[in-house]
């Protein structure tokens, strides 16, 4: 480019000077209709180099004009950017302070001008929602929405979390909905949606994103567990408040293998049936289990159970008290179940086997009643006052 710039100026000085040496500067005549202009080449050339140098000029001005206007716009600009990043900061810091009054003025101020409108819209949403107002609440969700364009994702998500703080159950589970068709596996959507569904008594619902949570690792195994008893429980007493036991059993029995042999489940049924008065069933569902897996927890329902056919019960006790040993929750189950059928000494020489193991108050007064129908009064007397004295010292 230097190289180019000096030989210009070698042939221009060579146009100028050349003639100039020479003598001759050479004859240029511009006619127009009015004027003739005569000059010689030097002349010429020297005119359109001052008219290059003119238009140079006016052009450098131009620019400069340009850039200080735009340096200008820039520096307003940049102002309102630090401003607004100054307040979206005393903002975080009000939030933690909790006054939300301030967090709202704070982000809404200069929003405009934030790295991120869209998030200081949906703080400011959530401070006014923790203020209670709703209108400013949709205000800012609204303007949220309009500065999204289209991530909606995150407007959406917050919209749905203060539906739930305000108690706006039904709205906010159309909302999960949605949000679980466009981000099935997204963490907030998945614990959104387990809040809502659970206080909807959305069971199924709950059943179907329990595998998503899983996989998310949202909870742990024992939280886990503790949702899908939940949820199989609140379906059980839909089912039986819709159809009674009929309804239970046909839930149940559509339920796979697994599910059926999960202890929890089968005392929840159970019980669920005894509160239906259909006990055959619920004798039929216990025994099963028993059948399969021994459980303190289906033994202790043995008492509750008004059978027909009580043999079958009592086959089983005795059955697993070979099994499991001479245990005393078997021993008081197996007197409370002779007790309750009439058969008083076997009920007397249960209640005594598994006193000898552990003192137990109710299995005492259990005794006390035995021995009342087989006449034993004084020794009735003597065992009501160990259950008393036991009883106080457990107090």
């Amino acid at each position: 480019m230097l190289r180019i710039l000096l030989l210009l100026l070698i042939m221009i000085a060579g146009i100028i000077i050349g003639p100039i040496l020479a003598g001759h500067q050479g004859y240029v005549l511009i006619q127009t209709a009015d004027y003739n202009i005569e000059t010689s080449i030097t002349g010429l050339v020297i005119m359109q180099l001052l008219l290059l140098v003119i238009l140079f000029t006016m052009e450098w001005v131009v620019r400069r004009l340009l850039q200080t206007g735009f340096s200008t716009h820039g520096w307003f600009v940049g102002r309102k950017r630090k401003r607004a990043h100054r307040q979206t900061k005393a903002a975080l810091i009000k939030l933690a302070e909790g006054d939300y009054r301030q967090v709202e003025r704070l982000l809404t101020r200069n929003a405009a001008h934030a790295e991120q409108p869209m998030v200081n819209y949906l703080l400011a949403a959530e401070a006014a929602q923790q203020r209670g107002d709703e209108f400013r609440t949709n205000q800012y969700l609204e303007r949220a929405a309009e500065v999204a364009d289209h991530d909606q994702l995150p407007v959406d998500i917050t919209r749905v979390r203060i539906q739930l703080a305000q108690g706006k159950i039904h709205a906010a589970r159309h909302g999960v909905d949605e949000l679980l068709r466009l981000a099935p596996r997204h963490p907030e959507v998945l614990r959104l949606a387990e809040q809502a569904f659970r206080r909807t008594g959305a069971w199924n619902a709950l059943l179907d994103i329990i595998p998503a949570i899983k996989k998310i690792k949202l909870h742990d195994n024992s939280e886990l567990e503790a949702m899908l008893q939940q949820a199989y429980f609140g379906i059980m007493k839909q089912s039986m408040a819709e159809d009674g036991s009929e309804g239970l059993k046909r839930w149940w029995y559509q339920q796979n293998r697994k599910t059926r042999h999960e202890i929890s489940l089968q005392v929840a049924l159970i019980k669920y049936l005894i509160e239906c008065n259909d006990h055959d069933v619920a004798q039929k569902i216990l025994l099963s289990g028993l059948k399969h897996h021994y459980d303190d927890r289906l033994v202790a329902l043995i008492p509750h159970l008004q059978s027909e056919n009580p043999e079958p019960l009592e086959k089983s006790l005795r059955h697993h008290i070979k099994q499991q040993g001479d245990t005393p929750l078997l021993n008081s189950i197996l007197g409370q179940f002779s007790l309750k059928h009439g058969e008083w000494e076997k009920a007397r020489d249960s209640f005594r086997a598994a006193l000898q193991q552990r003192p137990d108050a109710h299995d005492y007064s259990w005794l006390a009643d035995a021995l009342d129908k087989l006449h034993c009064a004084e020794e009735a007397a003597q065992v009501r006052h160990e259950a008393l004295l036991l009883s106080l010292n457990n107090n």
